[in-house]
């Protein structure tokens, strides 16, 4: 008989989960004790520095409100196409604007390895919606995955 647990990844299997970029879950944190507003994003992520980058709507009917500065968890999950198992990835920290000066340089390099993908959620025309760049440098970053053990 085995037995299922669910051990760290190491960096290298991180990095090749999350690829170049893909979809997930972020989270902001809720202004009042109601529960966090979370959406699905796309996402394009850079292992060189370890940061995720989105396209994220904007404007004044969104719930989110700015997320220029705000604390956030980020997920993604699914399971690995070779071998199977599942996976996930939480990332937390701090939104930046990528038009900050101070990380504009870093942003403009990290953004050249990034495939971040479009779709649409928004039951518009993603020409009538309003978007900003933001990055995650994340403070924390775990990687988790399945594995199955013999007794």
């Amino acid at each position: 008989m085995t037995s299922q647990a669910s051990i760290e990844m190491t960096e290298t299997e991180r990095d090749a989960f999350l690829g170049e970029g893909g979809t997930g879950v972020v989270a902001f944190p809720a202004d009042d004790a109601g529960p966090p507003h979370a959406i699905p994003v796309s996402y394009g992520y850079d292992a060189a520095e370890a940061t995720f980058y989105f396209r994220l709507a904007v404007g004044a009917d969104s719930r989110k409100g700015d997320p220029d500065g705000r604390p956030v968890s980020f997920v993604v999950h699914g399971e690995d196409e070779d071998d199977g198992p599942w996976r996930s990835v939480v990332a937390r920290g701090r939104l930046e604007r990528t038009t900050d000066e101070s990380i504009a340089t870093e942003t403009l390099q990290g953004l050249e390895r990034v495939r971040i993908p479009l779709f649409d959620v928004f039951g518009k025309p993603p020409g009538e919606v309003d978007f900003e760049f933001y990055r995650l440098a994340p403070d924390e970053l775990t990687g988790r995955k399945e594995s199955w053990t013999a007794p």
